[in-house]
């Protein structure tokens, strides 16, 4: 599978279970909207996962 994929991978894995916990824990507030703190934790978590050596 090689390391872009092996990275692609934890990238994922990273994603979608930080995805989940924050859709989980957050309550809908006035200042944000919960689609754009969920995406936002989205490309972090993909990023941070990706680029996890």
């Amino acid at each position: 599978m090689g390391s872009f994929g092996k990275h692609t991978v934890n990238g994922i894995v990273s994603l979608l279970v930080s995805v989940a916990i924050t859709v989980w824990a957050a309550e809908e507030g006035e200042e944000y909207d919960l689609t754009d703190v969920a995406l936002s934790v989205a490309v972090s978590a993909f990023l941070s996962g990706f680029f996890a050596e």
